[in-house]
């Protein structure tokens, strides 16, 4: 009788990464392999739809409330001026963000996970405490918009007051949290469809602020590119807009979210969660875009050539680089677009991208912590001291210098971001550059060299505004 022949190995370099890494500790464990996945056979429309939602939820960090004052400031300074800048750093966000989905995809491990496994052991504690700090000075941000469009929608409500409800969205995320992935998906997108609706009607619907789509489409095509250089004026903006727009914390975030789909570890099924993820970030991220080109543009059409207002109480308000852009959005955009409800508008939308935004940082903040340090607290705990670390300063700068501290406390969040980005971005392009880590799915060269790119020109501007973003902050916290 004739021996059976034994079977053949696949050589170790046909063997997808994420085979190996799925007997380790898994990300985000209690969502983790979740939602379920179509055949292979299924039409295209099905596997899209059962892949959106990780970039759907990363995209709020993309129209948060830090997003909203810099996109109103740069409107009402300079009109359409830095529109391409916003564009510029939304197409940046989506390369990086491609590139931490296929980072989830091919290693079957998150960020953190990777940082903690393939860095030296010495930056384990610098890198995790850098990314609590960022994760604190974001949700920071989050409590200020939220607390605002409070106090904005019930006036008897005292902006000190509101920071304290806000504490309460603890219960929300809890809440969600138990009934699934998708619950969270689906909550998420009624708010970031409330977002994009309250704009839409803003500038598509209401005459008084319809745009000059000719004068929006040059300046974001052809922008003035040696006005832009010889004015250090657009360039400090527009640093905080690109600070404000790629979240450090979004690159943990999604190479953790993509998992939370049942993936198969064969070959064709990675490839094909790597395509449907790279559409659905492109999605997700230029419907940010969009959300942010809005701010700006209703922000230009509103505020731009104007350097005061008279409010119907007698209060005059003027505009200037010091002004809360966010509070007086709201108190002037009533008498000056002539109706009531775009005020409305504006509170409901900033309302609604503070609390989406609040469950994502939840959730960027249990990836970092499990990661990096393999630790792991219940849901309402983790959030809880997140929530603490945010509302304390703001409570302590609010009672001492009153309510036009929003934009002081909003400068010190962004450039604690500002600081940490790089520590996130360069491991990450590391990483997927890696055809160690990443086998078969690494890069390729279109995707390395712009993620590079990316990462190279946002250091660079965060290096060249931190002077002037640390003496703002040292002003801010010496009470200047």
């Amino acid at each position: 009788m004739n021996k059976p022949a034994e079977p053949i190995s696949p050589p170790a370099s046909a063997i997808p990464p994420v085979a190996e890494a799925r007997t380790g500790a898994l990300s985000l464990e209690g969502l983790h392999g979740t939602v379920r996945l179509p055949d292979l056979t299924a039409r295209p429309w099905r596997q899209y739809l059962a892949f959106f939602g990780p970039a759907l939820l990363v995209s709020v960090g993309y129209m948060d409330p830090g997003n909203w004052a810099t996109d109103l400031q740069a409107g009402a300074q300079f009109r359409y001026s830095l529109l391409w800048i916003v564009g510029l750093s939304s197409v940046m966000a989506i390369f990086l963000q491609i590139a931490s989905a296929r980072l989830g995809l091919a290693t079957g491990r998150d960020l953190a996970q990777c940082c903690r496994d393939f860095l030296p052991s010495w930056t384990r504690w610098p890198n995790y405490l850098s990314c609590e700090l960022a994760i604190a000075a974001c949700d920071l941000a989050e409590v200020l918009g939220s607390a605002v469009a409070i106090h904005l929608l019930f006036p008897g409500i005292s902006l000190l007051l509101a920071v304290f409800i806000t504490a309460f969205d603890v219960l929300l995320l809890l809440s969600l949290q138990r009934f699934g992935m998708r619950v969270i998906e689906a909550v998420v997108l009624v708010l970031v469809a409330t977002i994009a609706g309250c704009y839409f009607i803003e500038i598509f619907v209401l005459p008084q602020t319809a745009p000059s789509f000719g004068e929006m489409g040059r300046a974001l095509m052809a922008p003035n590119l040696a006005g832009f250089f010889h004015s250090h004026e657009l360039i400090y903006v527009a640093i905080g807009i690109i600070g404000a727009t790629v979240m450090p914390h979004n690159l943990y975030l999604h190479s953790a979210l993509v998992q939370s789909r049942r993936l198969q570890k064969d070959e064709p099924s990675v490839r094909r969660a790597i395509r449907y993820n790279t559409i659905d970030t492109t999605v997700a991220l230029s419907v940010a875009f969009l959300v942010n080109a809005s701010i700006l543009v209703l922000a230009a059409i509103v505020f731009y050539g104007k350097d005061s207002i008279t409010l119907h109480s007698g209060q005059v308000i003027v505009f200037n680089a010091d002004a809360d852009w966010i509070q007086v959005a709201y108190l002037t955009l009533a008498p000056l677009v002539g109706t009531a409800l775009a005020s409305g508008f504006f509170a409901v939308a900033l309302l609604a991208s503070g609390q989406s935004s609040t469950i994502t940082g939840t959730l960027a903040g249990q990836v970092v912590m499990e990661g990096f340090m393999h630790w792991k607290i219940k849901p309402w705990v983790r959030r809880l001291i997140t929530r603490l670390c945010a509302i304390v300063p703001a409570i302590v700068f609010i009672a001492f210098r009153g309510d036009g501290s929003v934009t002081d406390l909003l400068t010190l969040s962004q450039v604690v971001l500002a600081l940490q980005l790089p520590l996130a971005m360069f491991p990450l392009m590391y990483f997927v550059c890696s055809r160690k880590r990443m086998g078969t799915q690494r890069l390729g060269w279109f995707l390395r060299t712009a993620g590079w790119a990316s990462c190279l020109l946002i250091t660079a501007l965060d290096i060249y505004g931190l002077p002037g973003a640390l003496h703002d902050a040292w002003g801010v916290l010496a009470g200047r």
